[in-house]
């Protein structure tokens, strides 16, 4: 059975995106991960093929860090695609309309230090680090569900 935390290997970026794609099959509105990492740790890699990987049809999927937020209409319903690495004030995070997307849409942000006390305590954590070639997961949660959803993705990495 997992515990939070927990770690998971993946050796090298194919890895990564296929843990983003196999996790997107289990996520639904209200669900929400929060990605950290360092600059260059795979956080917007892991994004992107989860991303694309429930999209009705294909598309690109840039990253947010200018834009801020990015909104798709995916087989799984509505998902928001956040960047707070620019954000320096709760009011920001406020005007992006963000809190309400938790409970309305899937939620993937990067840089959730950023958030403080308004982040979902329902939500899933992964802390990536580069490992080598590849990263390493480090994986924590409050909320069982989270259980049922990394052991369906583990299976399908």
């Amino acid at each position: 059975m997992l515990t939070s935390p927990h770690k998971l290997d993946l050796p090298d970026a194919d890895r990564t995106a296929r843990f983003g794609a196999a996790m997107a099959q289990a996520l639904t509105p209200g669900d929400c991960v929060l990605l950290s990492g360092s600059v260059g740790a795979g956080k917007t890699h892991f994004a992107r093929a989860l991303i694309q990987s429930i999209l009705p049809v294909p598309e690109d999927v840039p990253s947010p860090t200018f834009t801020l937020v990015q909104t798709y209409d995916t087989n799984r319903g509505q998902l928001w695609h956040v960047d707070l690495y620019r954000i320096s004030m709760d009011a920001e995070i406020d005007e992006l309309g963000l809190i309400d997307a938790f409970d309305s849409a899937i939620c993937l942000v990067e840089w959730p230090d950023r958030l403080g006390s308004l982040a979902p305590k329902n939500a899933l954590n992964i802390a990536l680090d580069t490992a080598g070639e590849g990263r390493q997961a480090t994986l924590s949660w409050s909320d069982e569900k989270w259980i049922t959803y990394l052991n369906e993705a583990k299976q399908n990495v």
